[in-house]
């Protein structure tokens, strides 16, 4: 007896793209209020001037909400055309119930299925790869994949080596059938070895526990008021330099288009020096337009290649239909990249 084979279409493609930027925007200068640093120093050593907090009734839930509806009107396509939603994040509060359900049923996409993706700031390129594969296997025609943060509810506003760089926001694209294959195969790889290097101070039972002390159950050990996030900055700094230009050479490779034909450049917006650095030892061209949202959006993880995208093709540095080369990098330490084609300029952007 033979089993049914689902059909899908070997093309698929980036077809519209939305985002969601906080209202509330967070100067160097008022990161230093906290902070033993200057507006100066962080803008050297990072790129970032400003970044994006949530603040109000804003979730990550509503950013996520509020960047796939952007996606689907500015995509053209039909919601009940979308067979499945992918949420990347490492930022959702629970680990039951995942959020992705959750914002299904917010953009009137219930019963669907909806899953999430935890890969770091690699998340969004983890999506789109495992989108792409959807569609080509047949299992859905059309794929929303959102990656959305709020990293800066486990924020520990003294810490050096978090507090000045991230963000939060989101960023989502409908991915679907083209006449033109317009995402390359997924170049993606992970290092256990260094994933210390970004990591949670405490994990769960552990914080639990500490909990428990706060209430006064066993005085003998410490109280804690959170779990925050933590980054050994120089320890993933050597580890990008050398990991992540040859997860870029590979990509081009897989995607059989010459390093000559890349037209945009968008790297995860993790630090302004490991961006320069990747582009020079790729050998891109100078005038090459490269990513630089994190310039006053600060690192968003998951969101932040989506959103730089958007930021790109609002303001004109890029346009529909250009060859970009993508990569996201960041905990596990993971990392995902491919050539895109990027989607049209958005009816609805996020500014």
């Amino acid at each position: 007896m033979n089993i049914a084979v689902n059909k899908g279409r070997e093309n698929v493609a980036m077809l519209g793209i939305g985002a969601y930027r906080p209202r509330r925007v967070v100067s160097n200068a008022e990161v230093c209020r906290m902070l033993d640093s200057t507006p100066e120093w962080i803008f050297e050593r990072t790129g970032i001037r400003n970044r994006r907090w949530i603040s109000g009734d804003e979730t990550l839930q509503t950013m996520a909400t509020a960047a796939g509806e952007r996606a689907i009107v500015n995509s053209g396509v039909d919601r009940s055309k979308i067979g499945a939603l992918v949420l990347a994040t490492s930022s959702w509060l629970k680990l039951t119930p995942h959020g992705a359900p959750a914002i299904a049923f917010d953009l009137g996409m219930n019963g669907i299925p909806a899953f999430d993706l935890t890969s770091g700031c690699g998340g969004f390129g983890y999506g789109v790869g495992v989108a792409a594969d959807l569609i080509r296997a047949g299992s859905a025609e059309y794929v929303l994949v959102i990656g959305a943060e709020t990293m800066t509810v486990g924020l520990d506003p003294t810490d050096r080596g978090t507090a000045m760089i991230f963000g939060d926001g989101a960023g989502a694209v409908v991915v679907g059938p083209s006449e033109e294959n317009g995402i390359s195969p997924t170049v993606w790889g992970s290092d256990g070895e260094n994933a210390g290097a970004i990591a949670q101070d405490v994990d769960f039972l552990e914080f639990m526990n500490k909990a428990q002390a706060l209430q006064g159950t066993d005085p003998a050990v410490e109280p804690v008021g959170r779990m925050s996030l933590r980054m050994e900055g120089p320890r993933v700094f050597r580890w990008a330099a050398v990991t992540l230009p040859r997860a870029l050479s590979a990509a081009l490779e897989k995607s059989g288009v010459a390093k000559e034909d890349i037209e945009v450049f968008v790297p995860h917006q993790a630090n302004g020096r490991i961006n320069e650095l990747m582009k020079k030892n790729l050998g891109l061209a100078e005038d090459i337009p490269m990513a630089n949202d994190i310039e006053n959006t600060g690192n968003t993880s998951a969101a932040s290649i989506p959103l730089a995208i958007e930021e790109m093709l609002v303001t004109g540095k890029a346009k529909g239909g250009q060859l970009a080369l993508v990569l996201g990098f960041g905990a596990g330490l993971s990392y995902a990249g491919q050539v895109v084609t990027l989607p049209p300029k958005p009816i609805e952007p996020s500014f």
